[in-house]
């Protein structure tokens, strides 16, 4: 005969299937919270879908100071610090007046400079003797053969590049980038004739100081205005394209005239 469970008993194993549930719905739900934000994760956020059908000038998909190169050249570009991008153009701004307005020929303010330099360092070691001074400390200047050949190096693997892009337009496979570099040219021989070659020199080294300080300042205006005029070069490309380019023989001239 089975004794009567006390009530010591009852309370207790009352209690324990009150924790028992209370740990099992307690599991349930950290398995759903768990599970919940991996659902979520796996949903693209509208933000990054809306970022990435943002129009960027160029197909530029990273900041312009990267687009740059990043590093010195770019943080003068960019006038990260406004002394040093202000003392190099204004030091190729007195170049140009030197060299142009001024008329100053290149090898005669090479030759000046180098015998001021030479009569002051000449006079100076000479004089150091009689009135107690050091002499001057001459820095000792020397290119080391790894830097030249890397600097032979670079520039050989850039022509290849330019004469392999030139080949390939001259060789008719793309009619679209040979309009392009034709019209490039053309508009750079008309620019060509009212500047002469340090003028324009001087005013590409400037615009590359302004330009790209400008769009990274303005660069949701400017990419907008872009988008737009592409679109509409596009447009006035397909009709170009459907009454003229689509017109001319794509095949050699004997298989035209066999046919």
């Amino acid at each position: 005969m089975a004794e009567p469970e006390s009530l010591v008993d009852k309370i207790y194993g009352h209690h324990a299937s009150a924790s028992s549930s209370d740990s099992d719905d307690d599991k349930k739900k950290s398995k759903h919270d768990v599970v919940k934000p991996k659902v979520e994760d796996d949903k693209p956020s509208t933000h990054d879908s809306v970022k990435s059908k943002i129009f960027r000038l160029f197909g530029r998909e990273k900041p312009v100071h990267k687009v740059l190169g990043g590093g010195k050249p770019a943080d003068v570009l960019l006038w990260r610090n406004k002394k040093i991008s202000a003392s190099v153009l204004g030091g190729a701004t007195v170049l140009w007046v030197f060299f142009e307005l001024l008329e100053y020929h290149l090898i005669t303010l090479v030759c000046h400079l180098l015998i001021l330099s030479l009569a002051v360092f000449f006079l100076w070691s000479n004089a150091s003797t009689f009135i107690n001074k050091s002499p001057p400390q001459i820095p000792k200047v020397q290119l080391s053969e790894r830097t030249v050949l890397d600097l032979a190096s670079a520039l050989r693997i850039e022509l290849n590049r330019a004469f392999h892009i030139l080949r390939d337009i001259a060789s008719g496979r793309d009619l679209k980038m040979f309009l392009g570099v034709i019209a490039v040219l053309w508009i750079v021989s008309l620019v060509g004739k009212w500047f002469n070659f340090l003028t324009l020199f001087y005013i590409t080294f400037v615009l590359l100081h302004t330009l790209p300080v400008i769009y990274e300042k303005y660069d949701v205006q400017i990419d907008a205005f872009s988008e737009k005029a592409l679109i509409e070069f596009k447009k006035q490309y397909a009709v170009f394209d459907a009454k003229v380019l689509s017109k001319i023989p794509k095949g050699p001239l004997k298989e035209k005239k066999k046919d």
